[in-house]
């Protein structure tokens, strides 16, 4: 048998991240930045809305082992 799938999509070339940086246009990189910014204001947003219910949690049940 063949280990060869003729059908199979080929292998994607792995690029680094300094390459992708290195090929993007200034105005790929700054849409870039815009999203990873965007992240991170929703996993700050993600971050208080846990300790909210953590805190609320606490107050209700008092605080377990640490």
């Amino acid at each position: 048998m063949f280990d060869d799938d003729p059908f199979a999509a080929p292998a994607k070339k792995v690029v680094s991240f300094e390459a992708q940086l290195e090929n993007a246009s200034v105005e790929e990189l700054e849409g870039r930045i815009e999203q990873l910014k965007a992240q991170i204001v929703a996993c700050e947003q993600a971050i208080a809305s846990k300790r909210a219910q953590r805190a609320a949690a606490e107050s209700v049940f008092g605080a377990g082992p640490s």
